[in-house]
Formats: C-alpha cells, sequence, structure tokens
C-alpha cells in the first residue's frame, strides 16, 4: 500500500484544489487571519525586549508582554498623534484648495473652448453630472466613515489583544508545533521557528530603519522646495515605501497631484522628480545595504505575493505579503520534498 504512486494528473488536481480551497479560506477568515499575523509580526519583535523584562528586571511572564505592548501602544500613539496635528493643518487648507481647484477648473474650461471647439454649455453639463457622481461616492464614503475608523481600531485592540497572548504563552505554542510534527523532527521545527523568528525579526528591524530614512529625507527635500504639507506627504512617503514597487509610486502620484493643486505643474513636476531621485537612491543603496537578503526572496515572486496579497486581504495583504513569502521560503528549503519551490523563490543567482 505504501508503494502505491497516483498518477501525475490526479497529484495535480489534488495540489489545485488544495491551493484552491487555502484561498477561500484565507479570504473568507481575512477578519481572523489579518489581526493573528500582524500580532505575530508585532510579538516577533517584541521578543527581545519581552525576554529582558522577563529575565533580567524579573518583571514576570505577565507584566513583560503586558509592558511590551503597553509600550508599542504609546509609541503608535505618538505617531498616529503627529500625523493627526498634520492632517489637522491639510484639513484647515481645504477651502483654499477648493478656490485653488475652481480657477484651475476655469482655465482648462477656456482651454477646451479654444483649442477643442468644446462649447461651455456642453462642458458644464458634463462636469456637473461628473460632480454629482462624485459627490454621491463622496457621501458614500463619508457615511462609511465611521464604519472604517471603528473597525480599524477594533482591528488594532485585537492585534495588541493577540500580541499579549503569543507572547504570553510563546513556550506553550512551541511545544504544540513540536508535537504536532512529532518528536523526530523537532530539531528541523526548532530550527526552521528560529530562521522564520530571526528572519522576521531582521527583516522588521531594516524595513522600520529604511522607513525612518526615507521618511527623514523626504520630509527634508519637500521642505526645502517649500512644497506645502511637506510632513504630511514626506509620512505618506515612508508609509507608502512599505509596499514593495507599487507603493512609492503610488505616493509620488499623490505627491505631485496635492501639490498641483497648491502651486503649479512645475513645482509639481518637480516635486516629483525628487521623489523619484530618492527613490532610486533608495533602492539601489539604502535597501540593498539596510535589508540585504534578509527576506531571501526573489523581486518575481515579490511582486506576485504583493498581488496575492492585495487580493485576498486589501491593504493589509500588501503589508503582510513579504515576511510571509520569506517564510514559505524558509519552510520550502528546510523541507526536503518542498525545496524544489525555495530554488523558485529563492534570490540566489546561478
Amino acid at each position: 500500500m505504501n508503494d502505491l504512486k497516483l498518477p501525475f494528473y490526479v497529484r495535480l488536481s489534488l495540489s489545485l484544489l488544495t491551493v484552491v480551497l487555502l484561498f477561500i479560506i484565507l479570504r473568507a477568515a481575512a477578519g481572523i487571519f489579518i489581526p493573528l499575523l500582524f500580532a505575530l509580526l508585532v510579538a516577533i519583535m517584541l521578543l527581545p525586549l519581552n525576554n529582558f523584562f522577563e529575565t533580567r528586571l524579573r518583571l514576570g511572564r505577565s507584566a513583560s508582554p503586558l509592558l511590551c505592548v503597553t509600550l508599542a501602544i504609546a509609541v503608535m500613539g505618538i505617531f498616529l498623534y503627529f500625523v493627526s496635528t498634520q492632517l489637522a493643518i491639510f484639513l484647515q487648507d481645504i477651502p483654499a484648495l477648493q478656490v485653488r481647484l475652481t480657477g484651475l477648473f476655469d482655465t482648462i474650461q477656456l482651454w477646451l473652448s479654444s483649442k477643442m471647439k468644446v462649447s461651455a454649455g456642453q462642458q458644464t453639463e458634463y462636469i456637473g453630472k461628473t460632480l454629482e457622481r462624485v459627490m454621491e461616492m463622496i457621501g458614500s464614503s463619508a457615511s462609511n466613515l465611521l464604519l472604517y475608523v471603528s473597525g480599524t481600531l477594533l482591528l488594532l485592540v485585537f492585534v495588541f489583544l493577540f500580541t499579549f497572548f503569543i507572547l504570553y504563552y510563546r513556550r506553550l505554542l512551541m511545544r504544540f508545533l513540536l508535537a504536532l510534527f512529532g518528536e523526530r523532527n523537532g530539531a528541523q521545527v526548532q530550527e526552521v521557528v528560529m530562521g522564520t523568528r530571526n528572519m522576521i525579526n531582521a527583516y522588521i528591524v531594516g524595513l522600520v530603519v529604511e522607513m525612518v530614512l526615507v521618511g527623514v529625507f523626504s520630509c527634508a527635500l519637500l521642505l526645502l522646495m517649500n512644497v506645502h504639507y511637506p510632513f504630511l506627504l514626506g509620512i505618506m512617503v515612508a508609509i507608502f515605501n512599505v509596499i514593495p514597487y507599487v507603493g512609492f509610486y503610488s505616493a509620488m502620484v499623490i505627491t505631485m497631484l496635492v501639490t498641483f493643486a497648491n502651486s503649479n505643474m512645475n513645482m509639481a513636476l518637480q516635486a516629483g522628480g525628487v521623489l523619484f531621485a530618492l527613490h532610486l537612491v533608495d533602492a539601489n543603496v539604502l535597501f540593498p545595504r539596510i535589508m540585504g537578503r534578509r527576506m531571501r526572496v526573489n523581486p518575481f515572486v515579490t511582486i506576485v505575493a504583493v498581488i496575492i496579497g492585495q487580493y485576498l486581504w486589501g491593504v493589509p495583504g500588501m503589508f503582510l505579503s513579504v515576511p510571509v513569502a520569506g517564510t514559505v521560503n524558509l519552510v520550502c528549503e528546510s523541507v526536503g520534498r518542498f525545496k524544489v519551490w525555495s530554488i523558485l523563490m529563492g534570490s540566489d543567482e546561478g
């Protein structure tokens, strides 16, 4: 019975069915997996600090993770307070932006009348219909704003709650993994767990360092250029830069649009050019030196992982895609029958 080997088409069908079922489960249970994965990343990042509190300061098994989570909440609160103050300044200037946009619409309308021979009445009718649809979208978004905010706050509550329990029950979780995969695979399980922890911890630290550097340089460059809202836009660039490849360009386009609405096209192009130059420095100097080969995943697999993450879980999935892909690659490297997939996912060229 052990020598029975299924035909290739049967094994392929079963593999595809497994992948489809896995995608369905991950997408249907996004409300569970997203906070769990974020909590796991935060717990891995806080683990050295938790061990310091528990072993050196002898704060106890409960007090140590509680203090770590409290400090993490405090740091996030300070960051959100700074962002909210910058956002408040932006909201105060919305009436001036409306005046500026009205002037731009008038200029475009005159250009269309003279160059494209489109009458003012036709333009007014088209713009009116467009604005009506936009206002409907804004109204729908505004009505759901409270739901979005409450959902985000609830997500943060569960993330920090799960973080506390992961830190508190980390030894129990390790014993569970060892029992699940059997004693004969104990050394391999410990190797995978330790490798995953070290890889993700190094990735998060490197990501935070890179995000801080990109944020500081972005804010400084935009401030020197006298761009409006330099700190808000610089922080946005740093946060969006966490999403590989697509995040920075999205932030650059938003910065150009905001700059264009406040000044002129020349200034908007200059802001975009400066941010693009910063991106080149980041991609060719900062990222290789800070991140190195921590995730050991090639760019092609990274882009595919980002697309899959966005399809499954939206923006949170894009943030989680890279560490998840790195973990999958590490598991494939450690498990014999999956090593062929690590060749495809790996970053080594040969």
